[in-house]
């Protein structure tokens, strides 16, 4: 059987793996389903979405220089079944609010973020700050001896 990039093909799920599934395509010819084309969605257990034995159709993505048949199931998939692209959210607005020397600052609502990251780069800044004080001591206690 002659393979083409592009086409698509039904097979049998061989083997999985942690990432990937084997697919046999043909006696004697099989390729590998990488865990990234496995589905439009984050797939952390390959066995949650196919198992052995399995007959899956797959497209055709490529064929290495040593002959592997690389494949995909997403892409095998009808457009219907494919996610539409979100749409971008629009950007927070934005509102002024005066700040503690008096000057107008913009403040978006997306500050709650910024917050965040605020207090973590603090705790942060406080924890780094007691292991050096720790490092420092054991030092000291060791050109004591």
């Amino acid at each position: 059987m002659d393979f083409t990039v592009g086409s698509i093909y039904e097979g049998k799920v061989t083997g999985i793996t942690g990432f990937g599934a084997f697919v046999q395509l043909a006696p004697g010819k099989s390729g590998m389903v990488h865990i990234s084309e496995i589905a439009n969605t984050f797939v952390d257990d390959i066995k949650k979405h196919i198992k052995e034995g399995d007959i899956v159709k797959v497209k055709l993505i490529g064929i290495d220089q040593n002959g592997r048949i690389n494949l995909s199931i997403k892409k095998a998939l009808p457009a219907s079944e494919k996610p539409q692209s979100a749409p971008r959210p629009e950007r927070a607005a934005v509102s002024t609010v005066a700040s503690s020397d008096g000057s107008m600052l913009e403040k978006s609502q997306d500050s709650a973020f910024e917050d965040k990251l605020r207090m973590f780069m603090q705790r942060s800044e406080s924890k780094m700050s007691d292991l050096r004080m720790q490092k420092d001591k054991r030092a000291k206690a060791r050109r004591r001896r």
